[in-house]
Parts: structure tokens; sequence; C-alpha cells
């Protein structure tokens, strides 16, 4: 297991026709998967915005990641996107991305539109999961699906970062996997390496 999750209440299962679409994270195979919390949005005890907003330590660890990207690396070559990215893989398969990093010659900014991307990224950064585990027997089911769909779409690199296991997970399309402690230094590409247990021990957080 990459990471556990604590005990949480069992609600009534809820006919997919009654769930808005807006409530779909990513789709896998067809299959909707749903934002973590779209239960109690359904039953009226949440909103829509309080289960798509991320954590505060979420938030944090991509602030990080964000401002080791930006000092760092050849923008003049690459671009960094952000915010939930959305990739479109094949007819049946949306993902979404934390960081997603792309040569500019594969998506140049001319290239915006209002759609999904259909291209893949170079490197893509996933922090924990926003996903409802629904159709997963474990988070580690969801990962390895997702981390495989990401993969053979032609993404060269995936890295999840796991804050309750303080485990990162580094994949390749070489088929190389490696699950690593989150206090070592590990590499995003070309020298460029981060180390989220030792920031968060420099700024004092209880998560280090």
């Amino acid at each position: 297991m990459i990471a556990t999750k604590s005990p949480r209440t069992v609600l009534p299962r809820i006919p997919a026709k009654k769930i808005p679409a807006s409530l779909i994270y990513e789709i896998i195979d067809g299959k909707p998967i749903y934002y973590k919390g779209y239960e109690e949005v359904v039953n009226g005890t949440k909103t829509i915005e309080e289960v798509m907003g991320s954590s505060n330590l979420q938030s944090t660890i991509i602030e990080y990641l964000l401002m080791v990207l930006f000092k760092s690396i050849d923008l003049t070559k690459y671009r960094v996107l952000t915010n939930e990215t959305g990739l479109h893989l094949s007819k049946k398969n949306n993902l979404s991305g934390d960081i997603v990093i792309y040569d500019k010659s594969v998506l140049p900014v001319k290239s915006a539109d209002k759609h999904y991307i259909s291209v893949p990224p170079k490197i893509q950064i996933e922090v924990d999961i926003d996903a409802h585990l629904g159709a997963f027997s474990t988070p580690d089911g969801y990962i390895y699906t997702k981390t495989d769909k990401l993969l053979q779409f032609g993404v060269e690199k995936v890295i999840w970062l796991m804050s309750e296991g303080k485990k990162v997970l580094v994949a390749t399309k070489d088929e190389n996997w490696a699950i690593i402690d989150w206090n070592k230094d590990i590499e995003i590409a070309n020298g460029i390496s981060f180390n989220i247990g030792q920031y968060l021990k420099d700024e004092e957080s209880p998560f280090a």
C-alpha cells in the first residue's frame, strides 16, 4: 500500500442518473469517477465548491513544486500547467493533472483553446487523491490504473506524492517504477529535484 484511508461513514448508494455531471472528476474506461465527497453534495450537506477545492496541505505541496519548477526550468522550452489540467486520452478516458509539464514544441501557447488537451505532457505530477474511490478496492488501484493510462498515453514520467504515507511514486515509460520516501531528493527532470519532507521541516510544518 502507498497510503491508507481513515474509516468514513458509508452513505446509501446514489443512482448515477441523480449525480450532476459537474461532480465528475475523471472518466476512466467510460466510467465516471466522481470528486471525493460527492455523496455529501448530492445529499445536500456540502456544496460543489467544498468538494472541488484542494486542502491546505495539498495546495502547499503544489505551491512548493511550482516554486521549484519555475525557479529552475527553461521556460523558453517548456510550459508548466496546473489547476487540474484536463487531458483527453481517448473517447472513454478523460483525466486531470495537478501539474503537467509540456515541451513547447508539442503544446505551443498559440494552440490554447477551450477543450481538454489531447497530446501527452512530458511529465505529470499528482498530489494526493481528489477522486472518490468507489470504483476501486484500494487507493493503490486508482493510482496504478491512472498511472498506467498516462504512461500508455505517452507521458514519460508520472510522479505521485502521497501525504498520508509520506511516500512518492515515480513511474516512467520504460516501466521503471519506484516508491521513495518523501524525505529524499527526487528528480523531476534535467537535474531539477525536490524534497518535500525537508521543505515542510524547514517551514516547521507538522506534516514533515
